[in-house]
C-alpha cells in the first residue's frame, strides 16, 4: 500500500490519510502495542511495521520517538480520566462501583501503559507523565465532589477524596503484579473503603458527618454502602471493648 493511503474494503478505492488522521493512527497503534508491553519495550520499528509505513516516515508526522510516547501516553491520560465520568443519578454507592468497574476495565486493557503512565520512565518525561498524571486525578476528584454535592468541599472532604483516589491508583498497580485478588472483590472494596474514609473523618468533624449522614440517607440497604455495614457488624462481637476515657 502506498505510503500515506488507506484501501477501503467496501469500495476497493485507496484513500490518502491526511497528517492529522495519520498521527491519530500511529497513536492508536502505539496505544494497543502498549496494551500488551511497556513503552520502554516498543520500538518505532515495531509502531512502523504495524501502521504499514517506513521508519523515516514515522518521523515525519513525529519529530521523535519522545513525542509519539508523550501524544500515546495523553490519549491513554484523556480516556482514564473519562472512566470517572458517570451521570449523577442514584445512589453514591452504586455509582462509585459502575466508575470502579470501567477503571478497572482500563487498566486490564491496558496494564503495561496504565503502569508506564502511573510510574512514567525513560519513554516519557518525568516532569511530563507527572503532569499527565496530575491532570487525571485532578479529573477523577472534581468527579468525585461533584457526585457528592458540595459546591465548596471542605479541606477534610478533600483530603478524603485525593486519599482515596490515590489508593485506587495504587490498588490498581499492585493488583496488576499477579493479579491474585479477583478483580470484582478489589472494585467493591475499593466502594468500601471511600466509605470508611469519610465515616473516619466524620468521626473527627461535625461538617463531614453531615456530609456523611446525608449520603447514608440515600443508600438502599442491598447497596455497597450497606454492605459494609453487615460486613463491619458481623466483626463487633470480636472487637474488644473501649475504656471510656479512651473515647474523649
Amino acid at each position: 500500500m502506498p505510503v500515506g493511503t488507506l484501501f477501503s474494503m467496501t469500495t476497493g478505492v485507496r484513500r490518502r490519510m491526511g497528517v492529522e488522521e495519520r498521527r491519530q493512527q500511529l497513536i492508536g497503534v502505539a496505544l494497543e502495542l502498549f496494551s500488551h508491553r511497556s513503552p520502554d519495550e516498543v520500538s518505532i520499528d515495531e509502531i512502523a511495521a504495524a501502521a504499514g509505513i517506513s521508519r523515516p516516515l514515522v518521523y515525519h508526522y513525529f519529530p521523535g520517538k519522545q513525542s509519539l510516547y508523550e501524544a500515546a501516553l495523553r490519549r491513554a491520560a484523556d480516556e482514564l480520566a473519562a472512566r470517572f465520568l458517570e451521570p449523577r443519578e442514584g445512589p453514591l454507592g452504586a455509582r462509585l462501583l459502575r466508575v470502579m468497574g470501567r477503571f478497572f476495565d482500563f487498566v486490564d486493557d491496558h496494564g503495561p501503559g496504565f503502569a508506564a503512565l502511573m510510574r512514567g520512565g525513560p519513554a516519557v518525561g518525568s516532569s511530563t507523565a507527572n503532569a499527565m498524571v496530575d491532570g487525571v486525578r485532578q479529573a477523577a476528584c472534581e468527579q468525585i465532589l461533584a457526585h457528592l454535592g458540595v459546591e465548596e468541599p471542605p479541606a477534610r472532604l478533600e483530603l478524603v477524596v485525593r486519599s482515596w483516589v490515590s489508593l485506587a491508583e495504587s490498588t490498581a498497580l499492585m493488583w496488576l503484579d499477579g493479579r491474585r485478588i479477583p478483580r470484582a472483590e478489589l472494585e467493591l472494596q475499593l466502594v468500601h473503603d471511600f466509605a470508611a474514609l469519610a465515616a473516619v473523618s466524620a468521626a473527627y468533624n461535625e461538617e463531614m458527618a453531615g456530609v456523611v449522614l446525608r449520603v447514608l440517607a440515600q443508600e438502599p440497604a442491598d447497596g455497597p454502602f450497606g454492605e459494609l455495614l453487615v460486613r463491619l457488624s458481623s466483626l463487633a462481637p470480636a472487637v474488644p471493648a473501649v475504656p471510656p476515657q479512651r473515647l474523649r
